[in-house]
């Protein structure tokens, strides 16, 4: 037993009344952007081995929090 054209559509149907028109249209786009991505990706394979070559930039001595900058108080205390 297979399905015809008319299961097809009953399928569809139900999809839109779940998901709505919008919300269709928005992962429609999202996937898109995906496949792109995946093929310039299956393109260009030896492009992310030369991202992984270059050095990351480093924290400066005076961009690393010091000791006890940004605190967090106990619960307790912020009841009393």
């Amino acid at each position: 037993m297979g399905f015809s054209i008319w299961h097809l559509l009953v399928v569809l149907l139900i999809i839109v009344l779940l998901f709505g028109t919008k919300k269709l249209a928005s992962i429609g786009k999202d996937m898109g952007g995906a496949v792109k991505g995946f093929r310039d990706a299956m393109r260009n394979p030896n492009e992310d081995e030369e991202e992984e070559g270059k050095e990351a930039p480093r924290l400066n001595q005076a961009d690393t929090p010091k000791a006890g900058e940004g605190k967090v108080e106990s619960r307790e205390k912020n009841q009393a």
